[in-house]
């Protein structure tokens, strides 16, 4: 026990003992806090508010973005000021000999951008800015449906661990059964023997499954950076599905989500690389002004200059015809993807329909036609009707349809999760079926 009641001595608890009882009731209470903590099912909001919230993949957007925004401030900057020293006729010989002769300027020089060149930077730092916000909200889709799809696969061996219980259940009651028949000489010891092998398996194949769902917990977990579980069970209903909308609008919003958003996202900033790109044919002016000394008579002179370089134009043509390039590819490479996206979406969306059809099949006529033939089968055996192996295999057809039954479930919203990822929109305004 944690506690014992202190022995009465006819005088008042001891402070020192008090304190000692005080922090050993707040210790208990702290326990008992921290299990029921850890025993609260985890939802799938909770799940996805934590993947956001903490996946390391999203942080380093606000990165890259900061660092994209340091680029426009750059690029927005006018050409710098150069301030120059020129000395001329010092240390020769004869007439220039010494510092007599010298010849001092000093100039203040810098260029005028020609061809809108500054707003071309400022556009092309722009344009990939917008790029980055769109990629990260498609790795934010990216990461929330990776997310939903293990959620939904710990959740069905949730299910699968519920029916390895049922099967050492089932297993046990029948061994029992035919332990009591073989002592009263109604059954033989070999079938004893092979129901206790039979419990021995559905044991082993209970701890494997429990192995399996405490990996898929912490695979869960790694999503928002853990690196232990904090949760016992998920809460959901796996076998919940909500009418979908038709194949072409879930279409029309997936060729319209962040995943192809990106690809405009891209030709947006090449067209503005490309307009950089023009902007380097036209010539900058450089200009230079400045004062010189004449050492030998005092005199000082304003002394002033423009030169730009020539052929800036044929030149500059090798850029421009790569930035077209780089242009066009992102065109095509649009019409590839949404190509791959129309046959990713529409196997999801055929998948989809096709094993709720058979969850809805295998829970309305199949698994209550077998618990049927399970029970009439067993009453059979205990009258001696039928044998063992006939009991046993409506056990294992009963329990083989109900994981089938997982299975299809399981199936069923893993492709609405790729639907949603696809459209960037929930099918079930934002309720999905698991969070039932």
């Amino acid at each position: 026990m944690l506690f014992c009641k202190p022995k009465s001595t006819g005088r008042r608890l001891l402070p020192r003992q008090f304190y000692i009882h005080l922090l050993c009731l707040l210790f208990l209470t702290l326990n008992i806090a921290n299990v029921q903590a850890e025993q609260a099912p985890l939802t799938l909001a909770e799940a996805l508010s934590r993947t956001m919230a903490q996946n390391p993949k999203l942080r380093v957007f606000d990165f890259r973005l900061q660092g994209t925004d340091g680029e426009r401030m750059t690029a927005d900057q006018a050409p710098a000021y150069e301030a120059g020293l020129e000395v001329e006729n010092i240390l020769g010989s004869g007439a220039t000999q010494g510092l007599d002769n010298a010849e001092y300027t000093l100039t203040l020089s810098s260029i005028i951008e020609l061809g809108g060149k500054r707003q071309a930077r400022t556009g092309v730092a722009s344009s990939r800015y917008d790029l980055i916000e769109t990629r990260r909200e498609a790795e934010t889709l990216d990461l929330l449906g990776q997310a939903t799809q293990r959620y939904v696969a710990t959740l069905a061996l949730q299910e699968k661990l519920d029916l390895a219980s049922q099967s050492v259940a089932l297993n046990e009651a029948a061994f029992n059964t035919i332990k009591r028949r073989a002592k009263q000489g109604a059954a033989p010891e070999a079938e004893m023997l092979r129901a206790k092998a039979a419990l021995a398996n559905s044991q082993i194949a209970h701890s494997a499954v429990q192995t399996e769902y405490e990996k898929r917990k912490m695979a869960l977990a790694s999503m928002w950076g853990e690196t232990q579980v904090d949760f016992q069970r998920l809460k959901g209903d796996l076998f919940r599905f909500e009418p979908s909308e038709p194949f072409a609008v879930l279409y029309q919003k997936a060729s319209e989500s962040p995943l192809i958003r990106v690809y405009a996202s891209e030709q947006r900033m090449r067209d503005a690389e490309l307009q950089l790109a023009k902007s380097q044919s036209d010539s900058n002016v450089r200009w230079q002004v400045g004062a010189r000394r004449y050492e030998r008579t005092g005199d000082s002179a304003l002394v002033a200059g423009v030169s730009m370089p020539l052929f800036a134009g044929s030149r500059n043509q090798g850029k421009v015809k790569t930035a077209m390039a780089a242009r066009d590819e992102v065109e095509y490479r649009q019409e590839s993807a949404l190509l791959q996206l129309h046959t990713l979406l529409f196997d999801a969306y055929h998948s989809r329909q096709h094993n709720i059809d058979a969850v809805k099949r295998l829970r309305s006529s199949v698994l209550p036609e077998l618990s049927k033939a399970l029970e009439l089968t067993q009453q059979a055996y205990e009258r001696g009707r039928y044998s063992y192996v006939e009991w046993t295999a409506a056990q294992h057809e009963l329990l083989s349809t109900r994981e089938a039954l997982v299975d299809a479930a399981t199936d069923a919203l893993l492709n609405q999760a790729l639907i949603e990822q696809l459209t960037a929109q929930s099918m079930t305004q934002r309720q999905a079926a698991v969070t039932r």
